[in-house]
């Protein structure tokens, strides 16, 4: 543990060169920035400025890339807060109590919570990746395709009811976001599925459009319908909006809720993120999900600063732990981090084993940038809080379109065609018929992120095991995740008859 923080301290030394802390500052600030326009995210972020850095020393680079992703985790809860527009997926849990508390009149704190989360929880994360980078990669490697599906078929049980009061409602949208997940081709045989003969679809539902549909523009058309009634009740939260710094900052009892769900979502989120194909999505859910767990004052989905808190934490901290399995061992945890391993190899290095041995230098100065770009973004985060807060200002009529132009331009920067425009209406269409009917949206966006990942470890594993269901039995790890699977699915049914047989004893 001490040569790691030796090693660190070598890696402060090269990230204050006035180079590096330059390009750490800049990649910060457009973290931000890009993390708070919807439809860009870090995977188009890092992808975008990838050839900028084509002249910079290896080490330079990567510490502008990696400052860029990390702080993109921060840029997305802007959006999501202020306008119920996740700016990335790891925001969409974020909306789910950040929306709504910014409704209530307290944007500002909602906004401080979310930067304090992610600054604590990413701390805790880089930390722990300090400490353990080897040692967490070699984690990593015990989560083969079998572990991958029961870990992300406890998500999928989780998320049917932990958000949303009715359990049913939750399974059946739920279910939905599987279906249109599995629209197009099939990743492992190339056939097509539910294409309906349209060549558009063969590629699938495009995640951006979808997401954006179905949570910004069903909150257009929301607005367009309850226009006077949401003027007359923002004209009377003007006079109350608070624009300073200071009225934003949280107060004692605020921190004492959100310390307890930052921790546990802080340490939850390292692990999540060190997992193949997880990365800061599901460390979000998963620290969101185990919030509903314990309690919170207000009840979550409604506007709990405990939720901001998990969720921001849980994503932040993942982010950091993702860089363990790309630099010890070269596994890649989400798209964004393919991309910087290409830039690795594009720079002559060879993620693996032997990188902290052979470029001891350029692995512990990318770590020591995360911390920099950690603070940078936490004060650059705080500054900006009072300007955007006078968004929440802007009378509904102009508001309308001014989100429809984001919904659109966002849409369309992922697909470059009309086709994500068009899903993004249809989904702000479906998005806007469920939330009236009563179903929670977040179920279904959740899921149609997890399904893919599940289809393929699931696949993979049976053709690995070449059909035999022993191969999610045969170890001790694989047993403890299906004990956990199974207490999740029981759970509810054990509740629903334990009621059920009080019932007739309290009327008797």
């Amino acid at each position: 543990m001490l040569e790691n923080f030796a090693s660190l301290l070598q890696g402060f030394q090269v990230v204050f060169d006035p180079q590096n802390i330059g390009v750490c500052m800049l990649g910060a600030i457009l973290g931000l920035i890009v993390g708070a326009m919807p439809g860009l995210g870090s995977l188009a972020g890092v992808a975008l400025l990838l050839p900028l850095t084509y002249k910079f020393e290896p080490t330079t680079a990567i510490i502008m890339l990696g400052a860029l992703y990390y702080s993109n985790m921060y840029g997305g809860a802007f959006s999501a807060i202020l306008l119920n527009i996740p700016g990335d997926s790891p925001a969409i849990t974020t909306a789910l109590d950040g929306y709504p508390m910014a409704k209530k009149g307290r944007p500002g704190q909602a906004l401080m919570a979310a930067n304090l989360a992610s600054f604590i929880g990413g701390t805790i994360g880089i930390l722990i990746l300090t400490i353990t980078a080897s040692g967490l990669a070699k984690l990593g490697l015990n989560f083969g395709y079998a572990e991958m599906t029961l870990v992300l078929l406890i998500a999928m049980t989780s998320i049917s009811w932990l958000i949303g009061e009715n359990p049913t409602k939750g399974v059946v949208i739920t279910m939905l976001g599987i279906l249109v997940a599995s629209i197009g081709m099939d990743t492992l045989s190339g056939a097509p599925r539910f294409e309906f003969g349209s060549m558009y679809l063969l590629g699938g539902v495009p995640f951006t459009p979808f997401i954006i549909g179905c949570v910004g523009f069903a909150q257009v058309i929301k607005l367009i319908n309850e226009r006077e009634a949401d003027d007359a009740k923002r004209h009377n939260e003007d006079s109350k909006a608070k624009l300073s710094i200071r009225s934003s900052m949280p107060t004692g009892h605020d921190i004492k809720r959100i310390l307890p769900p930052i921790l546990r979502s802080g340490v939850m989120g390292t692990f999540v993120g060190v997992l193949p194909g997880s990365g800061a999505t599901t460390g979000s859910m998963v620290g969101y999900a185990m919030q509903k767990k314990f309690k919170s004052e207000e009840p979550m989905g409604t506007g709990a600063i405990e939720g901001i808190a998990a969720s921001e934490a849980g994503n932040n901290s993942a982010a950091a732990g993702a860089f363990a399995p790309l630099l010890a061992l070269g596994i890649p945890g989400s798209g964004t981090g393919a991309v910087l391993l290409g830039g690795l190899m594009m720079w002559g290095l060879n993620p693996g084993p032997l990188l902290f041995e052979t470029n001891p230098e350029f692995c512990w100065s990318l770590i020591s940038s995360l911390y920099i770009a950690n603070v940078f973004t936490l004060a650059v985060a705080v500054l900006v809080i009072p300007f955007l807060i006078k968004i929440l200002s802007v009378p509904i009529k102009y508001m309308i379109p001014i989100i429809t132009c984001i919904c659109i331009v966002g849409a369309y920067s992922t697909s470059l065609s009309m086709y994500g425009v068009i899903v993004m209406f249809v989904s702000g269409i479906v998005g806007y018929i469920l939330d009236k009917n009563g179903f929670p949206t977040a179920p279904m966006l959740l899921a149609f992120v997890l399904a893919p990942m599940l289809e393929e470890n699931m696949r993979k594993a049976f053709i690995a095991s070449q059909g035999s269901l022993v191969v999610f039995t045969d170890s001790v790890l694989k047993l403890v995740l299906l004990a956990i699977f199974l207490l999740l699915v029981l759970t509810p049914v054990v509740k629903s008859l334990l009621r059920k047989a009080k019932g007739p004893k309290a009327n008797a």
